[in-house]
């Protein structure tokens, strides 16, 4: 049995109502809970949410999914928030114990304190910027591909508290030119390739 804990980090803020991200999680809950060898548990960042028990589905999991948007190059303030006190809760008690080096050789082994080894995560993320942005020669991102650009310090951060990182998905030019079924079919796909041999 695979356990599953899925975050939708998409946030309800000024003019966005997280509707992309809460449609994604919810496509993700019900991949998973049709089938047998998983078993699911879940976050919205929007509603109320005890710290110890975040810690504990971290705990739990083998697998995370992050479900986020992009806002000014960075995840909302939200998830963000979320996460410094999700992760700071969890030092000692189960997310980390230290940054990994010791007194005797603080130059070596940082970022080897984490407690989570042996799990995994996936990240989504949605853009309002269409995949030339990043592709193509003299657009915004210099050709520099999202997982190694902005999402860099979030594969950073998972690292840091042990887990490995799965194929993850950005979902691009969603406020100007959205196609949902396109992506939600796409979607699918993408989980069914990546999870038909994780048991």
């Amino acid at each position: 049995m695979t356990k599953v804990f899925i975050i939708n980090g998409g946030q309800q803020f000024g003019h966005s109502g997280g509707r992309f991200n809460e449609t994604l999680s919810a496509a993700t809950a019900e991949f998973f809970e049709s089938r047998p060898d998983f078993e699911v548990k879940t976050t919205n960042i929007n509603h109320d949410y005890d710290l110890k028990e975040e810690v504990e589905k971290y705990k739990w999991a083998d697998v995370v999914i992050y479900h986020t948007p992009i806002w000014w190059f960075q995840v909302p303030h939200g998830f963000k928030a979320y996460i410094d006190k999700v992760f700071t809760e969890g030092h000692g008690t189960g997310i980390y114990h230290s940054d990994g080096r010791s007194s005797a050789n603080p130059a070596v082994n940082y970022g080897t304190g984490g407690m989570l080894h042996g799990r995994k995560y996936m990240v989504t993320s949605s853009w309002n910027a269409p995949r030339e942005a990043f592709t193509m020669p003299g657009e915004f991102f210099n050709e520099t591909p999202v997982d190694e650009g902005i999402l860099f310090g979030f594969h950073r951060m998972n690292a840091f508290i042990g887990l490995t990182p799965l194929p993850g998905m950005h979902f691009h030019d969603i406020e100007k030119n959205a196609d949902i079924p396109r992506d939600l079919r796409v979607y699918k796909e993408h989980l069914e390739k990546v999870f038909t041999n994780v048991n």
